[in-house]
């Protein structure tokens, strides 16, 4: 994906203490996924688009259908079909290209009534001193001023699923096993909600939060806690440019799409199982109200 910011030495300083890798020309990679985000001057912050892999070019063309349908125009470019979201004006391509592929992590010994798996030793999770990497980009979350048009867009269009609904809030969206990939919002201004990277395990998040709050209280945002919706453990964290950024990890997977029913959710399940309750400025921004004067001075 590619993120505008106004701050890009301050925003690039804390994705790598984020534990991303900084490779070229604003781009930063993951352990799993490669070049994941790529950071470019802009007046205000924004996601200005993101690509998303498909298999071969049968799937480029049956998106192409798809988005000539619901009347959506698209451009291809060799193995890329790029379109964009009518109402954020976010570019979306389709790109055929290997598959991520992950090594599994070790599962570290742990003690449970009933079940000792370690003993005489401390837990590996305690030991660690590596600095936290996140294995992968999970997901983007977009905020729009017109709901079912977006979700029409990236649903019958781009060919996202729908994996559940939080009742007049928004609907996560996958294009792989994974949850969700894509959380739209309904929201008074198009804007870049979160960012979200996958870590191996909860220590993982915990290490990584605490590292990145050093010296720097603030970056928290909410967390520690884990979600209803999606089963993940999260942290959040803020950027220089105002964007949220998620450690997060064990999210639901959706392998067999028939085996998943979709559920329409409303309170405080829309948001998290257990944790801290979210602040104001995670429900809505500081910034939201900027963002606002700034769209209607643009328009």
């Amino acid at each position: 994906m590619v993120i505008g910011v106004p701050n890009i030495e301050e925003t690039s300083a804390y994705y790598t203490d984020f534990g991303l890798t900084p490779t070229r020309d604003g781009w930063f990679a993951t352990v799993d996924g490669g070049e994941q985000l790529r950071l470019v001057d802009a007046p205000t912050r924004r996601l200005i688009g993101f690509t998303i892999g498909v298999d071969d070019e049968d799937d480029l063309a049956r998106a192409a259908a798809r988005l000539n349908r619901i009347g959506v125009g698209h451009e291809r470019r060799g193995n890329r079909l790029v379109s964009s979201d009518p109402v954020t004006g976010t570019s979306v391509a389709l790109q055929v290209q290997q598959r991520v592929r992950q090594e599994p992590s070790p599962l570290p010994p742990q003690n449970t009534p009933g079940r000792i798996e370690r003993i005489g030793t401390r837990s590996p999770g305690i030991l660690r001193e590596a600095p936290v990497q996140p294995r992968k980009l999970g997901h983007v979350v977009l905020g729009t001023t017109d709901f079912a048009t977006s979700e029409k867009y990236f649903v019958e269009g781009i060919g996202f699923k729908v994996s559940d609904l939080v009742k007049e809030a928004g609907a996560f969206l996958r294009c792989s096993t994974e949850h969700h990939n894509l959380l739209l919002l309904y929201a008074p201004v198009n804007f870049l909600h979160h960012t979200s990277w996958q870590v191996n395990d909860i220590d993982e998040i915990g290490r990584g939060a605490a590292a990145m709050l050093e010296g720097h209280p603030e970056r928290h945002v909410w967390g520690l806690g884990r979600h209803h919706v999606g089963s993940n453990f999260f942290w959040y964290l803020k950027d220089p440019a105002g964007n949220f950024a998620e450690y997060y990890s064990d999210t639901d997977c959706i392998v067999d799409d028939q085996l998943w029913e979709p559920e329409v959710f409303e309170g405080a399940l829309g948001l998290y199982s257990w944790g801290p309750p979210p602040p104001p400025s995670f429900l809505r921004p500081d910034d939201l109200a900027a963002l606002m004067v700034g769209a209607h001075g643009s328009s």
